[in-house]
């Protein structure tokens, strides 16, 4: 009976790490080279410029407002910038729309606390070849690209934060 036990545990603790690994499928490591640098007016008007940030990490996250995964990440990016914040990193949330109306209108209902810069002539989303929504890139202090994450699933949150402490640590 108890060996019948142990292996009914370990067969639910394998389906558990086989569904976090099919979770985390969209995500892998980066190539480790260098983020390409750019330039963005964020929504304050103002422009932010990438290499400006080199010493912190970035997460860079692309998104739209059409697009129901960018939406409900949100909020949670906003919990892992607070919790961060104070250890050297932030996020830089790039919108891809042409028309910034549109973010402007989604980040009036689902205000966020870090910048938001538009990238309308998708110049950046081209530099960056991203190919799904959203799209997550870890930026190392060094400015190198770490991790890439495609989509989002509830749970992503999650293995950002690993990430990101990892990143701050070193």
């Amino acid at each position: 009976m108890k060996l019948k036990n142990s292996c009914s545990l370990l067969m639910k603790h394998l389906l558990i790490l086989a569904g976090m690994l099919l979770i985390s499928s969209g995500s892998f490591a980066a190539s480790n080279a260098p983020a390409p640098d750019f330039t963005l007016k964020s929504s304050t008007g103002e422009n932010l410029r990438l290499s400006e940030l080199k010493g912190q990490v970035v997460m860079i996250n692309f998104w739209a407002s059409w697009c129901g995964p960018c939406r409900q990440e949100m909020p949670e990016l906003s919990e892992i910038q607070e919790k961060y914040e104070d250890l050297g990193f932030t996020i830089l949330g790039v919108n891809v729309e042409e028309n910034s109306a549109k973010a402007n209108e989604m980040l009036a209902e689902n205000p966020v606390n870090f910048p938001v810069l538009y990238d309308t002539e998708n110049r950046v989303t081209e530099l960056f070849k991203v190919d799904a929504m959203p799209s997550t890139i870890l930026v190392d202090r060094d400015g190198n690209m770490r991790y890439l994450h495609k989509g989002y699933k509830p749970g992503y949150e999650e293995l950002y934060a690993q990430q990101v402490k990892t990143l701050v640590r070193e």
